[in-house]
């Protein structure tokens, strides 16, 4: 079993780029039993819950939200819905293209390895349900305001709820400048080929600087060298694979780029402590209950 790549469509008579749904309404339109397939959505998912309570699976964590709380699902992330016959509450879903320049690079929108987002009753609680309200709203009034003005209040009113959340999770201690351009080269270029390389000295080539510059710029940024980054980003899409999907590991070593499944198990077990099929085991014993 693969895992579904899920690409963002948006409802007819609607602007491209950003729905808002309730949870009664996602039961209504998509059957319990296709929700509960890992999916890999090219959007991002916010949700909020009103009332009852919902187990969300994103990667290989599991987050139970109780209302008031919020889950902020990024793209590239495999996500795994759970019952939601008793849970109420607000879904909205959008591209990163949707919003400005400016709000994506605030809201670090545009950062593939940001954490998720899940905060159970978050300070500023009533700020964040007026935004909701806000944007669920101006979505349901399409037509009574010219297209463009409506689609400019949506991604404003979007606008600050993402950065309302993104500041949920900033830390204390985040630089206030911008990323360094050094380092989100390299980041944009390990996503695109961590399957092909783990070499840093290839991504130095491609990108025309030294081994040396893309590790310092790495460890200024990221907190971490470039060969760590790397290996993370590897590591990562390998829990994925092994947590929601049935492939095999050899299977999943030749996604990834590896020589041989040997060569694969051994680099696992050596940055996670343990084999490949024993992180599959304890991942999918420890959600069963088994």
């Amino acid at each position: 079993m693969k895992i579904p790549e899920i690409s963002f469509v948006a409802p007819v008579g609607t602007p491209a780029g950003v729905e808002v749904l309730s949870l009664a309404e996602l039961r209504r339109r998509i059957p319990g039993e296709q929700l509960a397939i890992p999916q890999r959505p090219e959007f991002h998912h916010l949700l909020t819950l009103t009332g009852g309570s919902l187990r969300h699976m994103v990667d290989f964590t599991a987050y139970t939200l109780e209302p008031g709380a919020w889950l902020w699902i990024r793209p590239g992330q495999v996500n795994q819905w759970s019952d939601l016959t008793h849970a109420e509450g607000t879904l909205i879903l959008f591209q990163q293209s949707f919003l400005t320049p400016a709000t994506v690079t605030t809201a670090r929108i545009d950062d593939p390895h940001a954490a998720v987002l899940h905060h159970p009753l978050p300070s500023d609680a009533a700020a964040l349900h007026r935004a909701t309200d806000h944007l669920t709203a101006e979505f349901h009034a399409f037509g009574h305001l010219p297209l463009d003005v409506h689609t400019a209040a949506l991604r404003h009113l979007l606008s600050v709820l993402v950065l309302r959340l993104a500041h949920l999770t900033a830390p204390a201690d985040a630089p206030a400048t911008e990323p360094d351009p050094t380092y989100l080269r390299f980041r944009d270029a390990v996503e695109h080929d961590f399957t092909r390389t783990r070499r840093v000295e290839d991504y130095a080539n491609t990108l025309g600087y030294s081994a040396r510059t893309l590790s310092r710029a790495t460890l200024t940024s990221a907190g971490i060298g470039a060969k760590e980054f790397i290996d993370r980003r590897v590591v990562l899409e390998a829990k994925r694979l092994l947590a929601h999907s049935d492939q095999a590991a050899a299977r999943i070593a030749d996604r990834l780029g590896f020589a041989s499944a040997t060569h694969f198990n051994k680099y696992f077990h050596q940055r996670t402590g343990q084999t490949p099929i024993a992180f599959r085991d304890a991942t999918r014993a420890r959600h069963t209950g088994n």
